[in-house]
């Protein structure tokens, strides 16, 4: 093989592991949201610091729980399972200006607060949130909310 050869081999060795990557992750995209629609919802995993531990996630309602999925995995199973039994919205506040750049634009931050004495920070659009309250207080018959 010649020096031209090797390069352009080189160069779609590149192209196919930067490619790779991106389609699958739309193709992940594609199959989590044909489950049920989903909408995008950052998680603050971490609370040690002001501001930061935010990870960009997308959500979904499957039966009496919200799914949460990270947006850049490769797992198919959610990260987080919030049963809507366990879960009670707590307070609402804008992100602060740390918060917004680590943040999709106009997203307001809602404090659920389980069962178990645990309390996690979730950030969504104002459509989604809306979506999120009546879904949480618009138990099935029988079912008891908090």
């Amino acid at each position: 093989m010649d020096w031209l050869g090797i390069t352009e081999l080189v160069a779609l060795t590149l192209v196919v592991l930067l490619l790779v990557p991106v389609l699958f992750l739309g193709a992940r995209r594609r199959w989590l949201s044909r489950q049920g629609g989903l909408f995008d919802c950052s998680v603050r995993l971490s609370t040690e610091t002001p501001g930061t531990g935010w990870v960009l996630g997308v959500a979904r309602y499957s039966g009496d729980n919200l799914e949460w999925f990270r947006a850049f995995s490769v797992s198919l199973r959610p990260r987080m399972i919030f049963p809507r039994s366990q879960s009670h919205a707590g307070a609402q506040r804008e992100a602060d200006p740390i918060e917004s750049v680590l943040l999709y634009d106009d997203q307001r931050i809602l404090r659920l607060e389980l069962s178990d004495g645990r309390s996690v920070e979730v950030a969504m659009a104002v459509a989604s949130l809306t979506g999120l309250l009546s879904w949480l207080e618009s138990a099935p018959p029988g079912a008891h909310y908090r």
